[in-house]
């Protein structure tokens, strides 16, 4: 067997397995003999380490094609050094992408983005669009804290006609740190009142905390504690006696969404920064859709277009450079599946960009081919010199536009380069694309002008 019957025979290969994992999801068939067939993507399911697994080959939609709610939060930085600003914003990231993971929100999108003295953090939620529910979900920074209330007498002199002003005794309120906060707490859990069955929060601290509560309500029994959330009193329960068990709970007449979005917020632990929101839009599902029809729509169309031109003008060979593109589009979607690159609009776009220069190379080498063969040289030697000399303008294009896709993606999150989720969907689609299509377009190509055309 000869190097170009085996490398054909990994096209081969490879598109079948491409090919498979390209499915879609759920496909019937009217066939005229066999009758109605459903064909469905692969599902593969195993036991990993005593864990079951379960893979499957679904495209990781876009918020802007599955629709959902984006909000984009601005960090204040103003008491953080400078040095430690980026690291402060990373760790509000991590804590905000725990929050909605607890929520159990599928594929959430949670990305920093700088811009001079601008910290941003770009949370998107597919499938929400409860505008409410998303900002209760992220807009809070969720410090909890213990603090005792005390009511202390003031004076305050009262103005009167006579030459003594009358004193007049009211009660004042402050507040004293205790020192017991969200970073002492272990667990929180939603839990139901045993009398009127009302939601409230069950509070676990760890041994520290555990231990600092216990010192709190000794020392203080017959006082008022106040439970704190950025900021704002939840309730101050009067201590009765001591709690030496470490458990503590937040009754403030919750509904059962709120127990449970501050259970969580409260599980994931509080933001080392204020935040607020900047902007919350909603994309509605529909308009996804309707976007990615009209896309797809104008690709086909324009696909066709480069598939007929190519054969027609190039011959047997336009029609195996189709043949290569072909091969190139269950790549792609392998690849994309495979490894969860998320799909988006403007990705789509990177996408079709991508195929026009897979056939662009193919172009490049057919031209070099022609000078070759009018030169007098035969088939095989003017295919063999036209892929060589066309390499390095071939490498030289492709080589350009991956640069540039990888600025577009920004992976080292460089503070001067763009950070977009939009931008870097595109860049991610256009460099994948590139390197698929240089691959269709050299080897592929290459390898069946070898097996079909021999002179």
């Amino acid at each position: 067997m000869s190097s170009v019957q085996k490398r054909y025979i990994v096209i081969l290969l490879l598109a079948f397995f491409a090919g498979i994992i390209a499915l879609p999801k759920k496909l019937s068939l009217n066939l005229p003999v066999i009758g109605e067939v459903e064909i469905a993507s692969p599902q593969l399911a195993f036991t990993l380490f005593g864990k079951p697994t379960e893979i499957s080959f679904d495209f990781k939609q876009g918020l802007d094609i599955q629709g959902g709610m984006q909000v984009v939060l601005e960090a204040d930085m103003s008491n953080i050094a400078p040095e430690d600003r980026e690291s402060a914003l990373e760790s509000a990231r991590e804590i905000l992408l725990r929050r909605v993971d607890l929520y159990g929100i599928s594929e959430p999108v949670v990305q920093t983005a700088v811009t001079g003295e601008s910290y941003r953090i770009i949370v998107e939620l597919p499938g929400v669009s409860d505008e409410t529910e998303a900002l209760a979900l992220v807009g809070k920074t969720a410090e909890l804290s213990f603090q005792l209330l005390k009511q202390e007498p003031i004076e305050i002199p009262v103005a009167t006609d006579g030459a003594t002003p009358v004193l007049d005794l009211q009660q004042t309120m402050t507040l004293e740190d205790t020192g017991l906060g969200g970073s002492q707490l272990e667990r929180a859990s939603v839990q139901f009142d045993p009398q009127t069955n009302e939601p409230q929060v069950g509070l676990t601290f760890d041994p520290e905390g555990t231990k600092l509560f216990a010192t709190i309500t000794n020392e203080h029994t017959n006082e008022q504690l106040a439970i704190i959330l950025d900021g704002g009193i939840l309730m101050a329960p009067n201590i009765s006696q001591p709690i030496l068990t470490g458990q503590a709970v937040i009754n403030g007449g919750f509904t059962l969404d709120d127990a449970k979005q501050l259970s969580i917020q409260l599980n994931a632990g509080a933001l080392p920064v204020p935040i607020h929101v900047l902007e919350q839009r909603t994309i509605g599902a529909s308009l996804g859709s309707e976007s990615v029809r009209d896309s797809l729509r104008a690709g086909l169309i324009g696909i066709a277009g480069v598939m007929l031109f190519m054969a027609l003008y190039y011959g047997w060979k336009g029609v195996l450079a189709d043949v290569a593109l072909c091969i190139y589009a269950l790549l792609t979607v392998a690849v994309y599946k495979l490894f969860g690159v998320t799909v988006t609009v403007p990705g789509l776009a990177g996408l079709l960009l991508s195929v026009g220069m897979a056939v662009d190379a193919n172009i490049l080498i057919f031209e070099r081919m022609k000078e070759e063969l009018r030169m007098g040289r035969p088939f095989n030697r003017a295919m063999e010199l036209g892929f060589g000399r066309a390499w390095d303008s071939i490498k030289d294009a492709n080589l350009a536009t991956i640069l540039t896709a990888l600025i577009l993606i920004n992976p080292l999150n460089l503070t001067f380069l763009n950070t977009s989720g939009m931008v870097r969907g595109f860049g991610v689609t256009l460099l994948v694309g590139v390197a698929l299509g240089l691959f269709t377009g050299v080897f592929v190509t290459r390898t069946l002008l070898r097996m079909f055309l021999k002179g």
